[in-house]
């Protein structure tokens, strides 16, 4: 299913060319993407694309939208004003209909998984995090008051620390985002790979492509991994050109300096 057809991000200058997030678009020529069910942007360091899935999660008011200010050149919000500057088109279901950005869509960080790994590895943040994550999921007061010291919180509590001393931060990864990630919603992913070790990394792009043909999810996702890129049935956007151009992704120069390595290293695997 496709949620976001298309992202458009402004093409409005301001005077200072250094200002956030104006600058990160300054040298692109093309400004525009269009969306498949996996769409990933790959870029090194500084190529822009955490700055382009926040964007378009503010734009969209996704959960875990960043807000990001320039104050050093003045009052004006330079962030939210471009991205009110940006435009967007929804998708359509399979009667021509313009469908609506699912309420559960939400906007996924690397920070957002390292930090739930490590409100795991501290017992009063993991019992704040537990009835933290029961208000956000819309529980009264009083139902919440009754959980506190309760037996079931007691018995929560003893399997998230039990998954604690079990799991590897990879493996705590992967159950993570399976927690976060629902049926027929949008996701930004920004850099989930981090801490996966590369089998892992295959395995978390494995179980996406079986979420978007069989769960209705859409994927919008920033990598620079391999093997990510070598696994998922994604389109690809190569933010360090200009032209933000779509390439296979045996084309990009992260995964082809992977194979000139291990090429030039062919013989010793042979001993």
């Amino acid at each position: 299913m496709i949620y976001l057809s298309s992202f458009l991000f402004s093409d409005k200058t301001v005077r200072n060319p250094n200002i956030y997030p104006y600058n990160v678009f300054a040298k692109k020529t093309e400004r525009v993407l269009l969306f498949r069910p996996i769409t990933i942007l790959y870029g090194n360091n500084a190529s822009g694309k955490s700055t382009m899935l926040n964007i378009i999660a503010n734009r969209l008011k996704l959960e875990g939208q960043e807000y990001a200010t320039s104050n050093k050149f003045g009052t004006t919000p330079y962030f939210m004003q471009f991205v009110n500057e940006c435009q967007y088109s929804p998708g359509e279901d399979e009667e021509g209909k313009m469908v609506t950005i699912p309420g559960r869509s939400r906007y996924i960080k690397s920070e957002d998984i390292l930090y739930e790994i490590k409100k795991i590895q501290q017992e009063q943040v993991l019992e704040d995090g537990y009835v933290y994550e029961h208000i956000r999921r819309g529980m009264p007061k009083e139902q919440r008051e009754n959980l506190k010291n309760s037996y079931k919180m007691k018995i929560d509590l003893e399997n998230l620390m039990f998954a604690q001393e079990k799991y590897s931060n990879g493996e705590t990864t992967l159950q993570l985002l399976e927690d976060y990630i629902e049926p027929d919603a949008l996701y930004l992913l920004d850099e989930p790979e981090v801490s996966l070790s590369p089998a892992n990394q295959v395995a978390l792009a494995e179980e996406l492509n079986k979420m978007t043909r069989f769960l209705g999810c859409q994927f919008i996702i920033a990598t620079h991994s391999p093997f990510m890129l070598g696994t998922l049935h994604a389109k690809i956007y190569d933010l360090d050109s200009g032209e933000m151009e779509e390439k296979k992704w045996t084309e990009l120069a992260n995964v082809r300096y992977f194979y000139e390595f291990f090429r030039k290293h062919q013989e010793e695997f042979l001993d």
